[in-house]
């Protein structure tokens, strides 16, 4: 069995999806850009990431869906509107098959960059 090759950026990982996987990774980038825009990009464990001082956030695309790593907090309100995606460690999954909530993406982003800063 051949093992894909690394990425080495998030541009090669996208580059890498199909192109209808592609719109959804592209539109995760935009919008997190958006919602912490000091965050630079990486690829930490073959995925692409998002870092302030520290990786806070990481997406991959599985074969029906969109996982975000690690687990997040939040407020009561972020942990009811996750919870139909949340899988069995807390990581998020959002079905392709389904629309993407980027906006939920977008606050996911924003309160990880914070719980992870302090």
């Amino acid at each position: 069995m051949s093992r894909a090759p690394k990425v080495t950026s998030v541009d090669d990982y996208i580059a890498a999806a199909s192109p209808k996987v592609r719109v959804v990774l592209k539109q995760i980038r935009r919008v997190l850009r958006a919602a912490v825009p000091a965050a630079t990009e990486t690829i930490s464990y073959q995925m692409p990431a998002f870092k302030l001082e520290k990786v806070f956030f990481s997406f991959a695309v599985f074969k029906n869906r969109i996982g975000i790593f690690p687990p997040v907090r939040g407020d009561r309100k972020l942990q009811t509107d996750l919870r139909r995606y949340r899988g069995e460690k807390g990581n998020l999954r959002f079905p392709l098959s389904e629309p993407i909530p980027y906006e939920l993406i977008g606050r996911v982003a924003s309160t990880l960059a914070q719980e992870r800063s302090s």
